[in-house]
Order: C-alpha cells, then structure tokens, then sequence
C-alpha cells in the first residue's frame, strides 16, 4: 500500500519509508500529509509506502517490524533486498531516473544499508534519526547496517542526516559518528540537527523539512 501527492517535476520521485511502529498501525495516516508538504514544497511526486504489516499492506512476504518475536527485521539482508525491489518497482512505476529516499528510525537504517546493496538505485538518501551500525548494538547472526557495505555505496550519491537533540532513541551521536565516518569515507553528507527534537515525528518537524526542501533545491 501506499499514499501518491503527485507533483509537476519530471523524472524525480521522493519515497518515504517510515519505522517500527506497532502491528497493524496506520502508517499512511500518518505520513499522507507529510508527503502532501514535500510535494508541494518541491513540486516532485512523493510517495508515502506502508510496509508489510501496516495500513493493510500485505503480510504474504514479512510481518510487522514489531511483530511478536520478531526482532531486528530491518536488519535482515532478505528485508533490505525486498525494500530494494519495491523502491525498483516504484521508480519504474512512476518513470523516474531521480530517487530521493526519505527514511525516519529503522526507515533510515534499511535506506542507508540499501545504498550499499543497490549502489545506484537512489540519488540522495534523506535518514531522520537512523542507527547505521547495528553490531553496536545487537551481536545475533546475520546482521546487516551501512557499515558493513560502505565501501559499495556509490560517491554520487547525496546524504541528508538528521538528527534530533533530544531524541532519546537514536541519541544525536549515532549520526554524528556515522556523519564523520561518511566523511572520512569520501562520501556526499551533510548533517542537520533538530533543535529540542524527539524521536517521534523527527522527520515531520519544520526543521526537517525546511533541511529536506532545501537539499531538494540544489538538484
């Protein structure tokens, strides 16, 4: 499932992936006006998706991301080539060469991780309070973050990392650590901070925006 505000620009497409929140949530409900404002601020079609187990999409492939005795999918090699074909499928779909990726929380963490998998696929990664080094935090098998294919991601592709000052889930020096990794890695990043910014709803704060319709207009 997935909620469309189409915008006038041709061949740019911006998809925004939300995180974990609770089964069966209503993902699109949240994120419908957010997408309206992007693209109405940037005049490109955007594109707010529902994974696997919120606002009745379909559970056939994966669960929720919080499901009962689910932990760590978005960490899951499987689960970021799934999200790699839907971006692909997407970006077809509405005739794009220009994918920017808008991704809060665990949304972040599986878009930072696809721009190594799938080098090319997207021009500019927008990642809103993400964790990009899973091992840090959890030791189970078959863990996969950015950090373990940062050497793939593509030098043409554009970060955004934004943080929240207060965000107590993403604390700011996870970015601020991988922002200076991008650095050293000869990577295109920039790094904002949101002000008294929380976890929730960091993507949708004014601050946010702003940093995203701005980095947008430099295309």
């Amino acid at each position: 499932e997935y909620f469309v505000s189409k915008g006038d620009r041709e061949g740019a497409l911006n998809i925004i992936v939300h995180g974990t929140w609770p089964d069966g949530t209503n993902t699109l409900g949240r994120y419908s006006s957010f997408a309206e404002t992007l693209s109405l601020n940037t005049d490109i079609t955007t594109v707010a998706v529902a994974l696997p187990g919120y606002s009745n999409s379909s559970t056939n492939n994966f669960t929720a991301l919080a499901h009962e005795g689910v932990k760590n999918l978005a960490a899951k090699e499987e689960y970021i080539n799934f999200l790699g074909d839907l971006i692909k499928e997407l970006k077809d779909r509405f005739e794009a060469e220009s994918v920017t990726y808008i991704g809060h929380s665990a949304g972040a963490m599986m878009g930072a991780t696809l721009t190594g998998f799938e080098p090319e696929l997207i021009q500019n990664a927008v990642l809103v309070g993400g964790r990009y080094d899973i091992h840090k935090e959890e030791k189970g098998p078959n863990l996969v973050s950015i950090v373990d294919v940062l050497e793939k991601v593509s030098k043409n592709t554009k970060f955004l990392l934004i943080y929240g000052e207060k965000d107590k889930i993403s604390l700011p020096n996870i970015t601020k650590d991988f922002y200076n990794l991008a650095i050293k890695n000869g990577l295109n990043a920039k790094i904002v901070e949101v002000k008294n910014g929380v976890h929730l709803d960091l993507d949708m704060s004014d601050t946010s925006v702003e940093s995203i319709t701005d980095f947008l207009e430099e295309e």
